[in-house]
């Protein structure tokens, strides 16, 4: 028996010794440069940051079954190891004493290849081309607390240009080396008139993605199947598709002389698109590309920033060290794109190891369809805009949930749960998400009529009163108010984001205890059908010599069906081929609820800040299209403010309901405790830091009652 144990172990030993499978990893790093971040700026005890940018190399085993999720790899071309390669852009802060730093790598999903980590967490961090640059720490609240950042690209469709984060992958191939090819269907919306698109144009993708190409720019002559693009328009998402007649547009760019250049990846309507219209083109394309080697370039360079020494070249790690954990944060987009990392089970790596181990999705309600052929990840999911796109197949809850309308049983975590890699979750939302992105679903069962509690290891954040992302200030004093009836919502996610990042280090670093978590719900009445919405009258005023339209409720949500997209449509996975469009709507509806408010139209339940505690308006999750604009629909990822009156005899006079400013707050001094008092509250739930909210109790009682948000 002996021998035979000392036999057995040997022919382990040998069995490790031996050449192992090739692995899916991160191959090489190529650093371009190393350099003083933000012109060397220091930040508190933790000091300067460095900045390092370059390129990650990776590969992927189209033949390992955790990478069966990836659609069409096995149709990507392969280097002499059967790999299939990519390379993703990667930007790095680290501090440059990395002793100071806080033991958190924390990696950023970018929103359409924007740098999008310091906005949600630091004061005054400028446009978006000074986010992309890193040109601004703002305040440098990351900075201070010591997290090394991540940056990389993941959208392998996102076009390079103002420093957006890229990523190469390959396009997929039959296997006799023909084009692939099947249906695309393109929705184009203009803020101003123009004659040309690109083809993948949109609300949310502009210019600045790269476009599926038709297989034909000849859109007059069908193909040898018969199919023939078609293009439509209709003034909102319910209306009647209006068909353009093939003769009046082509697919190409218009020129000055009144031609069509021909071109396929863009589209000319000579007579020019116009705002407020949905214009819905269906085309033949070619060539995809292999987009979901996205969740593998997540998934490996979390690996190997964390884990690895070196490279296969020898060259180190620039961010290694032992003990770190490795957190991954994703804004809107973004959020979905964590979401899908997860039910597709890519927390795992090919050798069974952790990727990431916590998640912060904010605002990130639904799923990514970004591992599907001819994928639009920067689509999304509006109740007038994008509508139709596949960003809300169940599940939708982190926990395993039955679903009635599809027969399926899932949940988000299904996969990772199974193998032990789920991390710890903070699932960060704004009353926008209830409204419009149908986030009570994650709340609920899908009939909306049972509340239904989240994992053990999930904690979900509703941020009372806010939009999608706060409007800059200031806010327009004059209608038209951008594309919207009312003022957009500024109320802000910095306070609470800070807060619950900083609980989120603590737990996954430290073991602490999360904060309770805070959502409404059916069982308090805090989350209701819109019907049973409580919503006051609020009438049009002038405060503040801003003439704005009456604010009215209409009882709205986004609604919900199961779609058909072809039977090459996988909706338990997001994945596949879809041979559909536009998608048929299959029987039943999920049951979508929103906040219910008090006598001020804010919403009870969920984190209330200091802003929405100690209110100086009305503040909503949703806002409407103006005229000309989708009218009354909602206004996308947009939410209201009304200011109360400044005086009783204002209110009055206008016929407002909503108590004043000089009733609400007597004295500045009233004001002032009134904020302190919020500010203490917010504190002890753990959703306010002390260092905030000091800050925000001394601007009271240096600067008096807020007249403007």
């Amino acid at each position: 028996m002996i021998r035979r144990s000392i036999a057995a172990a040997m022919l382990v030993a040998c069995a490790l010794s031996a050449p192992q499978p090739a692995k899916a990893k991160i191959t090489r790093i190529e650093i371009a440069r190393t350099e003083p971040a933000f012109g060397g700026q220091s930040f508190s005890a933790v000091g300067p940051y460095e900045r390092i940018t370059g390129k990650a190399f990776g590969e992927v085993d189209p033949k390992n079954p955790a990478n069966a999720r990836i659609q069409d790899l096995a149709l990507a071309p392969r280097n002499a190891r059967g790999m299939v390669e990519y390379t993703t852009d990667i930007d790095i802060l680290r501090p440059k004493d990395e002793s100071k730093g806080n033991g958190i790598l924390l990696f950023n999903i970018p929103n359409r290849g924007n740098k999008g980590l310091l906005q949600p967490f630091n004061l005054d961090t400028g446009t978006v081309a000074e986010m992309n640059a890193l040109a601004k720490p703002g305040d440098g609240f990351l900075q201070r607390q010591g997290y090394s950042m991540v940056w990389f690209g993941w959208q392998a469709d996102v076009l390079p240009g103002n420093n957006r984060m890229t990523m190469q992958a390959p396009a997929a191939r039959n296997p006799d080396g023909s084009p692939i090819t099947g249906l695309v269907r393109a929705e184009f919306v203009v803020m101003e008139a123009a004659k040309t698109q690109n083809l993948s144009s949109g609300w949310f993708t502009g210019m600045t993605h790269d476009s599926y190409p038709t297989v034909s720019t000849d859109n007059r002559t069908p193909l040898p199947d018969g199919f023939l693009p078609t293009l439509t328009a209709r003034a909102r998402e319910n209306a009647p598709r209006m068909p353009v007649p093939n003769s009046e547009w082509g697919f190409g760019s218009c020129a000055a002389d009144g031609t069509i250049k021909p071109d396929a990846k863009a589209i000319c309507l000579p007579a020019g698109f116009q705002p407020g219209r949905l214009y819905e083109l269906i085309y033949r394309a070619k060539d995809p590309t292999v987009l979901g080697l996205g969740y593998a370039a997540a998934r490996d360079l979390a690996v190997f920033l964390r884990d690895a020494k070196a490279d296969e070249a020898g060259t180190l790690n620039p961010i290694g060290r032992r003990g770190q954990k490795a957190m991954v944060m994703g804004t809107s987009q973004s959020g979905r794109f964590i979401r899908s990392f997860l039910q597709l089970g890519f927390n795992r790596d090919e050798a069974g190891r952790k990727a990431y181990d916590a998640a912060l999705p904010h605002i990130g309600g639904g799923l990514m369809p970004l591992s599907l052929r001819f994928a639009q990840p920067g689509r999304a999911w509006g109740q007038q805009i994008d509508h139709l796109y596949p960003a809300y197949d169940f599940p939708f809850n982190y926990a395993r949930v039955q679903d009635p309308l599809t027969g399926r049983r899932q949940g988000i975590l299904d996969r990772c749960r199974r193998d032990g890699t789920c991390p710890l979750i903070f699932h960060a939302a704004t009353a926008l998400e209830m409204w419009e992105a149908r986030q009570s679903l994650g709340l609920t069962d899908p009939l909306g009529l049972h509340d239904i509690p989240d994992p053990a290891n999930v904690r979900t954040y509703i941020m009372a009163s806010t939009q999608h992302s706060p409007t800059p200030l200031p806010l327009p004093t004059a209608a038209p108010f951008g594309q919207c009836q009312q003022q957009a919502n500024p109320n802000p996610h910095n306070w609470t984001m800070r807060a619950l990042l900083t609980a989120l280090t603590s737990w996954v670093r430290d073991g602490i205890a999360p904060p309770t978590p805070a959502m409404p719900r059916i069982a308090d009445g805090t989350l209701v059908t819109p019907d049973l919405v409580r919503f006051p009258t609020i009438p049009a005023n002038s405060y503040g010599n801003v003439v704005r339209p009456a604010l009215r409720y209409l009882g709205a949500t986004n609604p919900l069906h199961p779609l058909d997209f072809g039977k090459g449509y996988n909706a338990a996975d997001g994945m596949g081929v879809i041979s559909v469009e536009p998608p048929r709507t299959k029987p039943g509806s999920y049951g979508v609820l929103v906040p219910q408010v008090d006598a001020d139209g804010i919403d009870l339940a969920g984190i209330k800040n200091v802003v929405t505690a100690v209110p100086i308006g009305t503040y909503t999750g949703w806002n409407l299209f103006r005229k000309e604009r989708f009218e009354d629909g909602f206004c996308i990822f947009q939410g209201s403010f009304v200011p109360f009156a400044r005086t009783r005899q204002e209110r009055l006079d206008t016929g407002d309901p909503r108590l004043s400013i000089e009733e609400r707050y007597p004295t500045p001094q009233a004001y002032a405790e009134t904020v302190k008092t919020a500010a203490d509250a917010l504190v002890a739930k753990r959703y306010l830091l002390p260092e905030d909210a000091a800050l925000l109790t001394e601007k009271a009682r240096s600067e008096g009652i807020r007249l403007a948000p």
